[in-house]
């Protein structure tokens, strides 16, 4: 019987973008066999040094030794070695880990990844753009440039998530910072989204998201409200803890709703059908 190949190290690489906004969080693990290495993400860009922690100070020591081709056995197993399960930091701390263990497996079967798990379904998938801007036509001007490079879904916001740089009222003397009106929110990006489908027409596919920004009732009544414009979907209208009011939104209007990245756990999920 063959030696199995083992984790010989595992290094953790924070790659920052131009713009300074992001870090990415990269996994290498390095293997006993000489050349042969995997890459994973684990990126979790607002808390990236408690991965960063996670990987280096638990899961790296209870990685070493491990063979390469247990891939489910190793993301069984760091799930229930810390006791407490799931949460953002140690989900994606593993998830960088089980990539890279894929990535090994695919190398040493020759094949690319996604061969290994069934091969190909279809032969591309849809991507969006995300068209941001101070006031509608800005925002319309942007949707224009990324229909010019051939994008027919796009997300349209303004002022950033929740509109936090149009310069919403504050309380006199309250300390800086963005304060959220709900009501001006939803106010302004009504009128935007309109603005941009009366210019755009029909044929480009809308989005927007909301960024959890909203309570459950406001929520209600803007998925309602912007059903008039057909959007491809409304992204993140509540917050994880709210999500039993997705079926008040559905019995309410058609506006499709997108779901999920905040989501921990499979039993989320099954919250959502």
């Amino acid at each position: 019987m063959a030696k199995p190949i083992t984790i010989h190290d595992i290094k953790t690489f924070l790659i920052q973008t131009a713009s300074a906004a992001t870090r990415f969080i990269i996994v290498k693990i390095i293997t006993s066999e000489p050349g042969l290495y995997g890459l994973g993400c684990a990126t979790f860009t607002q808390r990236f040094k408690a991965v960063v922690a996670a990987l280096e100070d638990h899961l790296k020591p209870f990685a070493i030794g491990k063979d390469v081709a247990r891939v489910e056995e190793f993301f069984q197993m760091g799930m229930v070695q810390g006791s407490w399960r799931n949460g953002p930091v140690l989900n994606n701390a593993i998830s960088g880990i089980d990539m890279a263990l894929w990535d090994i497996k695919g190398k040493m079967a020759n094949m690319p990844v996604y061969d290994l798990l069934g091969g190909k379904c279809r032969e591309a998938v849809a991507v969006y753009a995300h068209a941001d801007g101070r006031d509608p036509q800005e925002v319309v001007d942007n949707v224009w440039k990324f229909q010019e490079q051939g994008y027919h879904f796009i997300r349209v916001q303004m002022g950033g998530y929740g509109g936090k740089t149009i310069g919403q009222p504050k309380p006199e003397g309250a300390p800086p910072g963005n304060y959220f009106d709900p009501r001006a929110y939803t106010r302004d990006m009504l009128k935007m989204i309109e603005t941009v489908r009366a210019q755009v027409g029909e044929e480009v596919e809308l989005l927007h998201d909301v960024h959890e920004r909203l309570a459950p009732i406001d929520t209600v009544k803007f998925a309602k409200d912007v059903e008039q414009f057909k959007l491809f979907f409304l992204e993140d209208s509540l917050a994880p803890e709210d999500i039993e009011w997705f079926r008040m939104i559905r019995k309410q209007c058609a506006t499709p709703i997108a779901m999920g990245e905040l989501l921990n756990n499979p039993h989320e999920w099954r919250l959502l059908i």
